[in-house]
Order: structure tokens, then sequence, then C-alpha cells
């Protein structure tokens, strides 16, 4: 019940707000996935990806670190059936340039876990 409160709030607090201040692990873990899959699900990333690896597929397990700013500040591949490096290195950039459309309170940080197949 909580949960679905908070959620309420932060709902709220987007609409209201540009940029909302996160402070629940849980919520920024929901937010980061989310905003991931938008990510991963834009034509902007699809026509990228298409035009140097297109033959690519399979599943990656990834930790990204999300820093007070809403930036990414690390990515790490904890695990992949993808074996081609320069995908996986196409994957970090992309990411690490990423900025979320949320911050985070003053000297947070969170490692968030994400799974993605292609």
């Amino acid at each position: 019940m909580k949960m679905r409160f908070a959620f309420v709030l932060l709902v709220i607090q987007l609409v209201w707000s540009q940029r909302p201040v996160l402070t629940d692990e849980e919520i920024v873990s929901e937010m980061v996935t989310a905003e991931m899959n938008e990510v991963f699900q834009s034509s902007d990333f699809i026509k990228k990806k298409n035009k140097k690896f297109s033959e690519v597929t399979g599943d990656m397990v990834i930790d990204i670190t999300v820093i007070q700013s809403g930036k990414v500040a690390t990515f790490f591949k904890v695990d992949s059936t993808i074996k081609n490096i320069d995908f996986i290195n196409f994957m970090s950039e992309y990411i690490l340039t990423h900025k979320f459309k949320f911050k985070l309170e003053k000297k947070k940080r969170y490692k968030i876990r994400y799974n993605i197949s292609f």
C-alpha cells in the first residue's frame, strides 16, 4: 500500500516538476528500468543499432550506476550472450551519455541491474 501511494506521489510530482528528486531505491530502480526500456525501443536507438549492428542478437545483463544529477556514472556488463565487443562498447557509450528524467538526493548513487534482449 505504501509503495502504491509513493508511486502515485511520484507520478504527480513528475507532472508538476521538470526533474523530481527521488529518494526511495525501489522507485529509482523502477524508473531506471522504465526509462531504459523506452530508450532501447526508441527509433533513435534502433536506427543507430541497425546501422552498424543489425545482425546482433542475444541478451545482456548490465549494472548501471546513477548519480545525483541523474547521469549514468558507470556501465558494467555482468553477463552477455552477445560476444561482439564493438557492440558492447557501442552500448556502453550510448548508456553513459544518457541523462535520466530525475535527480537523486545529494551524495546518493544507486546501482541498478538491468536485463535487455535484442
